[in-house]
């Protein structure tokens, strides 16, 4: 079982340490569909999930948006025809959080 499942994500306002590398890469393995990925500076996870099709793909984005503000944590979205890029970081401390791999966690459940 996942060590966050079932969690939710706290406020941020800063004055924590983000995480380190190593320990995303362990979260990202434990926790995350495949296709997730650790940014080089480790400040940033992503995925491009693909879709067949433009309103796949927005009822996609309207499914993120909903888990982001259910949350209070949102990513950074680009979007295009057939394909949504999901960023997360957390702003406030210049890094990732636990918070990011929950919502990454959410995100996955969304989809077979």
């Amino acid at each position: 079982m996942s060590d966050l499942a079932g969690k939710h994500c706290v406020p941020c306002e800063g004055g924590v340490q983000p995480l380190d590398r190593a320990e995303a890469e362990r979260l990202r393995k434990k926790n995350l569909a495949d296709g997730w990925a650790v940014s080089d500076d480790g400040k940033e996870i992503r995925k491009d999930f693909g879709f067949k099709g433009y309103y796949k793909t927005m009822a996609f984005v309207n499914a993120v948006a909903w888990i982001a503000n259910s949350e209070g944590h949102h990513p950074d979205l680009e979007v295009g025809y057939n394909h949504c890029l999901v960023r997360y970081t957390t702003h406030a401390i210049d890094g990732l959080s636990e918070n990011d791999f929950i919502c990454a966690m959410k995100i996955d459940a969304l989809l077979p």
